[in-house]
């Protein structure tokens, strides 16, 4: 036969047990002594056995009265670990959350970020997810993942955004190009030059920052090709002997297929930005928080930083 237990009986029950006076277990509670003797004879019969054995002097445990004593003192110790872990998992501190970012967020924004989050919050796990970023914004809308550190301008709603850095485009280039040795270009000078991009589905911020430098320069852009990830630009730069684009979070490496050159007048900028979606668990504050704490966030050609507010934005206002 099921039988369903209240918790205030187990409390009842082990104060009696402890005290082993009905007085003394009452006022400890803070009820009164009829109302306990009631609550125990209740158990008693939903148990069907006698826990106490009653004198005019003493109160003692029977033998079910000890059996029973370990397991409730289990049953009360699991339900505060319960309540703890609950209360823990409010605040972010156990729990799971799933990362998405970007290169450039890697390299300027997570591991910091998750350098803090270690401390602050130990129990969260993580779960890292590198990719481009315009895939990555679609995961956060479908709920593949969590939150997302990527190039983005304002995202549509519902989902939310807090800018933490902006990043520099530079021109990336084969080693042999006549730019590789160079430290810089100027944007107009791209006017000569083929283009590999990124289609604008893969990286829709970093696509828009290019063109609007364009723009402003009032210079045609030669498009040779656009690619569907990084690995198919480093192909396409070298085949056409052409210009693409990248973080300024990339090393200027010689031994690098590609060599980072960096580009004035305008410099093309990128925001990178956090998004997440709205009434987000707790491992996203936590994050969030974690983020705010770890920055600014230094760029490596300069010093375009963004301090974010501590308490996320709901709605991302700055371009």
């Amino acid at each position: 036969m099921e039988t369903k237990l209240e918790l205030r009986h187990m409390v009842y029950f082990l104060a009696l047990a402890d005290e082993r006076h009905f007085g003394r277990a009452a006022a400890k509670l803070f009820i009164g002594q009829p109302t306990l003797s009631q609550q125990l004879q209740r158990l008693e019969r939903q148990l069907g056995v006698e826990l106490f054995a009653r004198t005019s002097h003493d109160v003692r445990l029977t033998p079910a009265g000890q059996a029973f004593r370990v397991e409730a003192e289990q049953v009360l110790e699991h339900t505060r670990r319960a309540v703890e872990t609950a209360r823990e998992a409010a605040s972010g501190r156990f729990g799971k959350i799933s990362i998405g970012f970007n290169f450039a967020a890697g390299q300027q924004v997570l591991r910091p970020t998750l350098r803090r989050l270690n401390v602050d919050y130990p129990g969260l796990s993580t779960t890292l997810w590198e990719g481009l970023s315009g895939p990555q914004l679609s995961a956060v809308s479908e709920g593949k993942i969590d939150v997302a550190l990527v190039y983005s301008g304002i995202p549509p709603k519902p989902l939310l955004a807090q800018r933490v850095l902006t990043a520099s485009l530079v021109a990336m280039v084969v080693r042999h190009h006549p730019w590789a040795t160079r430290e810089r270009v100027a944007f107009r000078e791209l006017a000569d030059q083929p283009i590999v991009l990124l289609r604008r589905e893969r990286s829709p911020a970093m696509y828009d920052a290019v063109f609007a430098a364009a723009e402003h320069c009032g210079i045609p852009l030669t498009v040779a090709t656009e690619v569907e990830d990084s690995g198919a630009t480093a192909v396409m730069v070298e085949t056409l002997q052409a210009v693409a684009f990248g973080s300024d979070a990339r090393p200027r490496r010689p031994t690098e297929d590609l060599v980072a050159v960096r580009i004035v007048d305008p410099v093309p900028l990128v925001g990178v930005r956090a998004v997440w979606r709205p009434d987000p668990k707790p491992a996203v504050a936590a994050f969030l928080s974690s983020l705010a704490a770890a920055a600014p966030f230094p760029s490596p050609l300069g010093d375009r930083t963004v301090r974010i507010p501590v308490q996320p934005i709901e709605h991302d206002q700055d371009e």
